[in-house]
């Protein structure tokens, strides 16, 4: 029972550090600046809740996958780099809404382009990147039933502590207000942005090493 303990420990610790919710508020905040409530906890939740899917799928079938569609880790790695770059690139430039006084239809679809942060960049692959998909399938591959519900089950619990963070991240807007959120968009899109570049190296590294072995 000990054991199992253990290990449910070790692979909460494991997310946890991976996907470490306590750095990603700023960056959920960044990207949901200007927001009301309502919008956050919607972003908040489809974005955990596609995570949680991505995992699921991945620990269930996620070698699988890569050898049906040909994709190799590295290659992941590279192009959810570029894509964080970008993400990071236009927040330290400070872009905002083009919409500035939006009809009822704009302010619609400005609504669900808010929605669509969600989806990328904060699902994937913020939350659920190649560093998390390689951890939950590194726990569930050859590791039986016990091991599978083991990795989801603590990547659930990782998810209720994120959105927990994500939402209480609200007082920190109060009190920042328009300036700091301004300053802090463009922090953690600079940060965002070596974080990309970061996971390019990573897996431009990676796919040297495969290509030294092929």
């Amino acid at each position: 029972m000990e054991g199992s303990i253990g290990h449910a420990a070790s692979v909460f610790a494991a997310f946890f550090a991976i996907m470490n919710p306590v750095a990603n508020t700023p960056v959920f905040l960044s990207l949901t600046a200007g927001d009301d409530s309502t919008t956050r906890r919607q972003v908040a939740l489809r974005g955990l809740a596609l995570a949680f899917a991505i995992i699921v799928v991945f620990s269930l079938a996620g070698n699988l996958i890569f050898q049906v569609f040909g994709i190799t880790l590295p290659a992941f790695r590279i192009t959810g780099g570029l894509l964080v770059f970008l993400v990071g690139f236009h927040m330290v430039q400070g872009d905002t809404s083009k919409v500035q006084q939006p009809s009822a239809a704009d302010a619609k679809a400005s609504r669900q382009a808010a929605l669509d942060v969600a989806i990328a960049p904060l699902a994937v692959p913020i939350l659920a990147g190649p560093g998390t998909i390689a951890t939950a399938i590194n726990f569930s591959t050859n590791a039986g039933i016990s091991g599978l519900v083991v990795t989801i089950a603590a990547f659930f619990a990782l998810c209720v502590v994120s959105y927990g963070f994500f939402i209480s991240g609200n007082r920190f807007v109060a009190y920042l207000g328009d300036n700091g959120i301004k300053i802090v968009t463009r922090i953690m899109g600079l940060i965002l942005a070596v974080v990309g570049t970061q996971m390019v190296i990573a897996g431009v590294g990676g796919a040297v090493k495969l290509f030294q072995a092929g």
